[in-house]
């Protein structure tokens, strides 16, 4: 791992942002919560909720950081769900790693409880909208319209 105990302690936020496309029976399925498995929206916030909460054990080499903010937000659209993460900690390095993998497990947890309806399910522009604090300073994608 790389040392950050020099680094100073700062109030850092990550925002990252995904998506996930579906067919309009798989869709109605999550808009209306009437999948087998259950509410597909709630459980998929939960699971990044948590996903982010344990970023430290999936990615090889991440810091564990104490989360003092995780938001998952879920907008059902025309043909599928857009997820975005929040993650905000204060400390010596930042959330970004927590904010891409909420989002990444949110999409995989919704892909996961309707693939029964539709497996040819697409999960893209999963990626980093925007950070905040540390040394670098804040940062905002300019290419997202």
């Amino acid at each position: 791992m790389v040392d950050v105990g020099a680094k100073a302690i700062t109030a850092r936020e990550a925002v990252a942002i995904g998506r996930i496309s579906m067919t309009p029976t798989a869709l109605a399925l999550v808009r209306d919560a009437a999948a087998n498995k259950g509410d597909v929206l709630a459980v998929a916030r939960v699971a990044g909720i948590m996903a982010a909460k344990r970023t430290a054990e999936l990615i090889p080499l991440c810091h564990p950081l104490p989360l003092s903010r995780v938001a998952i937000e879920l907008v059902v659209q025309d043909d599928g769900v857009a997820v975005t993460a929040t993650c905000a900690t204060t400390g010596r390095t930042g959330v970004e790693m927590e904010a891409l993998t909420a989002v990444s497990v949110t999409l995989l947890t919704i892909h996961d409880m309707v693939k029964a309806v539709d497996k040819a399910m697409v999960i893209d522009g999963v990626r980093l909208l925007s950070k905040s604090g540390g040394k670098s300073g804040d940062w905002t994608a300019t290419d997202v319209g």
